[in-house]
């Protein structure tokens, strides 16, 4: 099946959103089943060439500057020369409307909308167009919530979360990691200072933290941890690939999120696979909460009072192995959900 994705930025650009994460991984699963992938985006490759192919993935230039306003014009006819069986749209809703006048005949069309798009009358109007064209995967209810608010259906909506590695989280060993564990990028968004004064309010308890995350703010919450005086107990480790990671979630015994921004909190899941108790710091801007508010291992808080209380409540709950109630949050089942949607869009598929 030859499927085309939209989207302008990827994970080979110098700046990418988290989308363009989700994107590559889904990418990356069908050419491994065998099918004809292409991704028509802004040019990242060099060299005066409009085609460039990488891993088994045809990349095609729409523009050369991702935030060319000629991307959404040129898209159409792009899509056209391509002439996929399926079209999966990523990004601002003008590129989902182009997405879908590409999209004629019998191609299946599937728009994903990763962060709620900022709000107006062109924008909600291309939304609803799109919308109209095949459904609108979106990874949290707070991003179907802004979605309907803008007039898309909810029966157009269809809610899948980032996936996890079940496989390597089975197979890991565990890395030496902090009985508390928190990963993020450390940015403005982090708020890993509400762990940091819960953490000060529980020195009575005998635990360690680990912080696993570069950033900005790094060296500014490594002073809060020094100002706080635990920071004898809080190590700070850097940026840690995702196998890294999954190791050093092993080991812990609860995961703690506080950032006051995430569209989907993967890390945060792939925690609680590995058998984490988790507490999630909610907030408005977050979709971290949906991960726990049905999960027995886990708890929210709504400011640094309730994280210690929350924290002290987990350390009388046994550490547990991987979990497999998250088993069918993996790639394969992620896959499967999107060559649903294909087939629904009148794509066949093997």
């Amino acid at each position: 099946m030859r499927v085309a994705f939209v989207a302008d930025h990827t994970v080979h650009h110098e700046t990418a959103p988290e989308s363009a994460e989700r994107l590559d991984r889904l990418a990356d699963i069908l050419v491994a089943r065998g099918h004809d992938v292409s991704v028509l985006c802004s040019q990242w490759w060099e060299g005066d060439v409009d085609e460039f192919e990488r891993d088994g993935i045809a990349y095609v230039a729409v523009t050369d500057d991702p935030d060319d306003w000629k991307f959404p014009v040129r898209l159409p006819g792009a899509l056209h020369e391509v002439d996929p069986a399926v079209v999966h749209a990523f990004g601002p809703p003008a590129h989902l409307a182009a997405a879908r006048v590409g999209a004629l005949g019998d191609t299946a069309l599937v728009s994903d909308v990763f962060d709620a798009p900022d709000r107006g009358v062109l924008a909600d109007r291309c939304l609803r167009f799109a919308a109209g064209g095949g459904p609108v995967v979106v990874p949290a209810r707070t991003v179907a919530t802004a979605l309907r608010e803008a007039g898309v259906p909810a029966s157009a909506l269809a809610t899948l979360g980032n996936p996890i590695e079940m496989d390597r989280i089975r197979t890991t060993d565990a890395e030496p990691c902090g009985d508390i564990v928190y990963s993020r990028r450390l940015d403005e968004d982090a708020n890993l200072e509400s762990l940091l004064l819960a953490l000060a309010e529980f020195r009575e308890y005998d635990w360690s933290a680990t912080v696993i995350g570069d950033g900005p703010e790094r060296a500014n919450y490594e002073r809060q941890a020094r100002d706080l005086r635990i920071d004898d107990r809080v190590e700070f480790v850097g940026e840690k690939d995702v196998s890294e990671r999954i190791a050093l979630f092993t080991d812990a015994h609860v995961y703690v999120h506080t950032a006051r921004r995430t569209t989907f909190a993967t890390d945060l899941l792939r925690a609680l696979a590995c058998g984490c108790v988790g507490i999630v710091e909610y907030h408005a801007q977050s979709s971290a909460h949906e991960l726990v508010e049905q999960e027995p291992r886990g708890f929210l808080a709504t400011n640094d009072e309730e994280i210690t209380e929350r924290l002290a409540e987990a350390a009388d709950i046994p550490r547990e192995d991987v979990s497999e109630r998250f088993a069918d949050r993996d790639e394969a089942t992620f896959a499967e959900t999107y060559l649903d949607f294909y087939r629904t869009g009148g794509a066949g598929y093997d």
